[in-house]
């Protein structure tokens, strides 16, 4: 289906099957089959290999001795899988397993990408972990955590910048590989050394010997109020979700395919919807070095003023930055928009602003609108799960499940779970029987936690709307429930562009609190130099003036407690990862901040922090 207005582009799935279970229980499918889907991720980098050996893979840009990125180095289809074979001989070799899998420490690179695909074809689960937790981490727990739960045999990073971390957790006994680079007083093997292995006939054995149910690789969870948890991702998961994709998203398909992409392959969205989705239709993903933060945004832009991605992903904060910069930058309209068939984005609520700023660009520059979709997913779906059905997506929509997958919606407390069951979702969490058991409803739906409610209930074929997380909505002191999500919304938009996100307080208040986290545009309401400290530019008169309207602005639009925001303060101090505040794709963890800052919570709710905006009316 298309639509005038827009670049053309079909959605795969536009009508569902629905059916009633138990009181309170309804069931929702795709009105069509899933098609049938490889054994192995591996059979598609062997064909691609054969069919289109000289096709770039991978390009990253070479960094110089200075520490500035110079000219791509390239990665053919031929020269991967030459090398992820000699890698996987080496893995045979040293007799790596399930038991003692790689770990990889490092960011996105081309030598991570072709340990991990050595590998898929040795049948040796790889476990990517969060750069942070070597990097930024100063205690190292969730490192710590991860290598105790799944005990590597083999551990690499990309530099001597993990040395310290890799000092402090890893086992004297256990083999630390690195690209460059050494560890102070231990042996390290070259990452040169692993891929120039000879491959024999055990290389071409150990991948027929692997199906559907090998493990692929341990992607930890973001870790809401435990330490992360190892969810299993098999062949079948992988694979299956991305034969879903491409029933959803004709689109990847219809030609080559072409990404610039930055999300961290430790994160689902990263390492298995792109990552994966580039090894199944045999395209070619350009490792983007920058990142939604203003230190590295500039990187970023610099990539999409040179390579035009034909599909691109990102985050909210990512497009708002872009959306900001087409406005004046002529080159970055020209080479982004001449051959993208849609936007998509995940993590977090795209304000209405950043819409609408985009939408001008894209008509100014190409006299039509780039489709921005977006759906549901997490870790433990592959994480492709729900896709809208139509170019008219509003904040909050996720539209119909994907080919293959059943939902279950199960009314809990005047709010909807949505459940997954289909073969894109994981077996259970590594080592973990009590989570596992959990997860499972009886019937074996995995509860995703997520709240739900039709686009429309007279159309039920618009497909659902996002209603917020089950287990971050509150009461208040009058028993009035809180729901976070949509509320939470409402705050980012109005505020747009000066808000990053908001974590919302009052449990078991009388009244709903916000506090707010400000994006970097917020210094130019101050008036201030640009090195003024943030508190200082947050309690500048601009910047309270502001935010003050937008409070009053939300208050003449509320409609009782639950949805009135009565007091708001302004947080200096960005959330951390190492508290688990904020995920690696920059989404917030509304409890964990809520934990970690409780005395600002009881101040913010009994008028002792110093400064506190309440509506004036």
């Amino acid at each position: 289906m298309t639509t005038s207005g827009f670049r053309p582009l079909t959605f795969g799935v536009t009508r569902v099957r629905v059916r009633d279970g138990q009181p309170g229980t309804h069931y929702l499918q795709a009105d069509q089959d899933l098609q049938p889907y490889p054994e192995r991720m591996a059979d598609r980098l062997r064909h691609w290999a054969e069919a289109a050996p000289e096709r770039s893979f991978m390009a990253r840009r070479i960094r110089q001795p200075d520490g500035t990125l110079g000219d791509w180095r390239h990665l053919s289809y031929a020269q991967a899988w030459t090398t992820a074979r000699g890698i996987a001989q080496g893995l045979i070799d040293r007799g790596l397993s399930a038991e003692r899998p790689v770990a990889i420490l490092s960011e996105n690179s081309l030598e991570h990408a072709l340990l991990a695909l050595g590998c898929l074809v040795a049948g040796v689960p790889y476990v990517p972990v969060s750069p942070p937790y070597s990097l930024v981490s100063v205690d190292y727990d969730k490192l710590k955590h991860v290598l105790r739960t799944v005990t590597p045999g083999l551990v690499f990073a990309q530099d001597a910048r993990y040395a310290k971390a890799i000092a402090a957790t890893v086992a004297s006994d256990v083999e630390v590989v690195l690209h460059e680079g050494d560890v102070a007083g231990r042996t390290v093997t070259p990452f040169a050394a692993l891929c120039a292995t000879p491959a024999t006939p055990a290389v071409d054995q150990a991948m027929a010997a692997t199906g559907p149910d090998t493990i692929a690789k341990f992607l930890f969870t973001s870790g809401s109020t435990k330490m992360p948890k190892a969810a299993i991702n098999t062949n079948r998961m992988w694979c299956a979700n991305q034969q879903q994709m491409s029933q959803s998203m004709p689109v990847l398909a219809e030609q080559p395919l072409v990404l610039v992409d930055w999300l961290p392959w430790n994160h689902t969205f990263g390492g298995n919807h792109n990552f994966g989705m580039v090894v199944f239709h045999g395209g070619t993903l350009y490792i983007d070095d920058g990142k939604p933060t203003p230190a590295l945004m500039h990187e970023t832009l610099r990539n999409l003023r040179e390579i035009s991605p034909t599909v691109y992903f990102n985050v909210p904060t990512g497009f708002e930055a872009i959306a900001n910069a087409m406005q004046t930058d002529d080159l970055l309209r020209k080479t982004l928009l001449s051959r993208v068939k849609m936007f998509f984005y995940a993590g977090a609520a795209l304000a209405q602003p950043i819409w609408d700023s985009l939408y001008a660009s894209e008509e100014r520059e190409i006299g039509e609108r780039i489709v921005m979709a977006t759906g549901l997913g997490m870790t433990e779906s592959g994480p492709f799960g729900i896709f809208v059905t139509s170019p008219h997506v509003r904040a909050g929509d996720l539209g119909v499940p994907t080919p293959g997958l059943e939902l279950k919606l199960v009314d809990m407390d005047g709010k909807t779970e949505v459940r997954y069951r289909g073969p894109n979702i994981t077996p259970g969490y590594w080592r973990n029987e009590a989570d596992t058991s959990s997860a499972f409803d009886e019937e074996g739906f995995f509860k995703t936690g997520d709240a739900v409610k039709w686009i429309d209930e007279t159309d039920v074929h618009r497909g659902l709307k996002f209603d917020g997380r089950i287990a971050e909505d509150f009461k208040l002191a009058t028993g009035t429930f809180v729901s976070v999500g949509p509320l939470r919304g409402r705050i980012i938009a109005a505020g747009a562009p000066y808000v990053q996100d908001v974590v919302l307080t009052g449990i078991n208040l009388k009244e709903v609190g916000a506090m707010v986290f400000p994006t970097p545009a917020v210094r130019r309401l101050a008036g201030l130099a640009d090195d003024a400290p943030l508190a200082d530019v947050l309690a500048s008169p601009a910047v309270l003036a502001h935010f003050q309207t937008v409070l009053d602005e939300l208050a003449a639009s509320s409609t009782g407690s639950a949805n009135r925001i009565a007091r708001l303060c302004l947080l200096s101090e960005p959330p951390t990862i190492d508290k688990g505040e904020i995920t690696d794709k920059g989404s917030i963890n509304q409890r964990a901040v809520l934990t970690h800052r409780a005395d600002t919570v009881a101040a913010l709710h009994d008028d002792s922090l110093h400064t506190i905006l309440k509506p004036r009316a």
